[in-house]
């Protein structure tokens, strides 16, 4: 037994120990392939500094932007009415077109007129004949009263007679000139240039019969006028802030241009200016109300229309702008992080006062030259505490660019994956063969 035992052990000895160098070399091979590479290739090199957008403080002065809602109004409105009554025969204009001062809108039966016009003619004529005999008689009385040959009574009567012919001829001149008004309202008129409506009446309707009815408004929309509203409280910080030196004043007393932003988002090209603020309060609201005035050549803006004003009211001096990522907004305040000359990252509390063009206005918090991470925090996410980082500017990303498809390599990476997996699949056995 103990001789069978040994002869076993020589004769499996060689094979085993074949197989245990095999896998020795196979072990030391992954070894050496899995070892980190360091700094020229080999292993045991340092991370090196992650890159961090930043954008430097410039102090400047900056206009204070405020976002309102608003509304359109015609700068002037008339209500063009029938001052005389009758039927309406004839419109003259067409609905929606633009009419001058002056010009035949509708045409009145003016027959009724007329008639009325010739009987205040005549009235007028009968008037002036009786105040001519009249006259006569006094004339003629006048020398027999000195000559005592007619008595006082009868002479102070002619004249009273005279006077009173005279004050009928002056009421039926009065009536005349009534009754050519009245006429001259059967044409009737557009009182303003501007735009007209859609008439109200149709002809063949008796207008003016107890009142005077209206036929059509006529609306001056170049310019035209936006009414908006702001918080009282806001208007009353700004005042404050102004007063104290913090802001100066856009140019005039509140601010020089108004900018209208259409429904769609996009800006209206033409400026607008504002005219005034009210001086009181909505009990209801607190709100108080603002006037722009808004040139309107082409008619493109139309009265009633809701619109968006932004109003700069003031200007901010010595304020920093930043892009509106690189500011932290919480309930405790507002900070940024700022990178020093050897890569530290610090934490800082900023005042901010209004947003313009997608940008924080900073009033304070910050000094001219000082560099304000905005792009790379999520790197900052993979590394300890305090881990110096490099700022490189910023640069704002050009949403164009990157909507454009990328062409990368990674079509390629199948093939290359697939090309490799025929070789590394015959390792195997290849070991089994040996």
């Amino acid at each position: 037994m103990p001789l069978l035992h040994v002869s076993r052990q020589s004769s499996f000895s060689p094979r085993l120990a074949t197989v245990a160098a095999v896998v020795l070399l196979v072990l030391a091979g992954c070894g050496k392939s899995d070892a980190p590479a360091g700094p020229g290739g080999g292993g045991g090199g340092a991370h090196p500094a992650p890159e961090v957008g930043v954008v430097v403080a410039a102090p400047t002065d900056v206009g204070l932007v405020t976002e309102l809602p608003g509304r359109l109004e015609a700068s002037r409105i008339a209500q063009v009415r029938a001052r005389a009554s009758g039927i309406l025969l004839k419109r003259e204009f067409r609905e929606g077109s633009d009419v001058k001062a002056g010009q035949l809108l509708f045409r009145i039966d003016p027959a009724p007129l007329v008639a009325a016009s010739q009987n205040a003619q005549a009235t007028l004529a009968r008037a002036e004949a009786n105040a001519v005999q009249a006259k006569a008689l006094a004339d003629r009385y006048k020398p027999l009263v000195e000559a005592n040959a007619v008595s006082k009574q009868e002479y102070a009567t002619a004249v009273a007679s005279y006077k009173t012919a005279e004050a009928d001829v002056a009421a039926g001149r009065a009536a005349v000139q009534t009754a050519k008004i009245n006429l001259g309202y059967a044409d009737v008129t557009s009182p303003i240039a501007g735009r007209i409506g859609r008439a109200l009446v149709t002809e063949g309707a008796l207008v003016g019969q107890s009142d005077a009815t209206e036929l059509a408004v006529v609306q001056q929309i170049n310019p035209l006028y936006v009414n908006f509203t702001q918080s009282a409280s806001d208007a009353m910080k700004l005042r404050r802030a102004v007063a104290a030196g913090q802001y100066k004043r856009a140019s005039g007393e509140e601010a020089a241009t108004i900018r209208v932003v259409l429904e769609d988002g996009t800006d209206y090209p033409l400026e607008g200016k504002l005219l005034f603020s009210d001086l009181t309060v909505d009990s209801t609201t607190g709100q108080v109300t603002l006037r722009a005035e808004v040139p309107n050549p082409k008619g493109e803006l139309l009265p009633g229309l809701y619109v968006r004003v932004k109003l700069e009211q003031a200007q901010a001096t010595n304020a920093i702008t930043l892009p509106q990522q690189a500011v932290t907004r919480t309930q405790q305040g507002d900070t940024v992080s700022v990178v020093d000359k050897d890569g530290k990252i610090s934490k800082r509390t900023v005042k901010i006062s209004a947003a313009k063009d997608n940008q924080w206005v900073v009033l304070d918090g910050l000094k001219a030259g000082e560099q304000v991470m905005v792009d790379g925090f999520q790197k900052l996410q993979m590394m300890p505490p305090g881990t110096p980082v490099k700022a490189v500017p910023w640069t704002k990303p050009n949403p164009a660019a990157a909507a454009q498809p990328t062409t990368s390599a990674a079509p390629a990476a199948p093939a290359a994956a697939a090309a490799a997996k025929p070789a590394a699949e015959p390792a195997p056995a290849t070991a089994e063969k040996k």
